[in-house]
């Protein structure tokens, strides 16, 4: 499998949706198929962590869960890694360089 910037989602468990396709559930990480942890470093493996390479991770940290969505917990060192710069921040820049 290649490596892909695009995350994907992790979850602890998983619920068929309304079409009978499997979502996930639970308590979620982004996760970049090809590898084998999530993006805030936990093992899939030894944390029993399910694999939904057709979902993409497109939460973000304005998200409202509530009790009729399958997911419980969204990780918050996975939006914080996946979302990069805030809105209208700019990189920094020396505008007046020492001598």
């Amino acid at each position: 499998m290649r490596l892909s910037s695009t995350p994907a989602v992790a979850a602890s468990s998983e619920v068929a949706g309304a079409d009978g396709v499997r979502r996930p559930g639970g308590e979620v990480h982004a996760w970049l198929p090809g590898q084998n942890q999530t993006v805030c470093g936990l093992p899939l493996s030894r944390t029993r962590l399910r694999r939904f390479p057709h979902v993409p991770f497109d939460y973000s940290a304005t998200d409202q869960l509530t009790e009729a969505d399958p997911e419980g917990y969204v990780c918050p060192r996975c939006l914080a890694a996946t979302q990069g710069r805030r809105q209208g921040e700019k990189s920094w820049v020396r505008t007046n360089p020492r001598p």
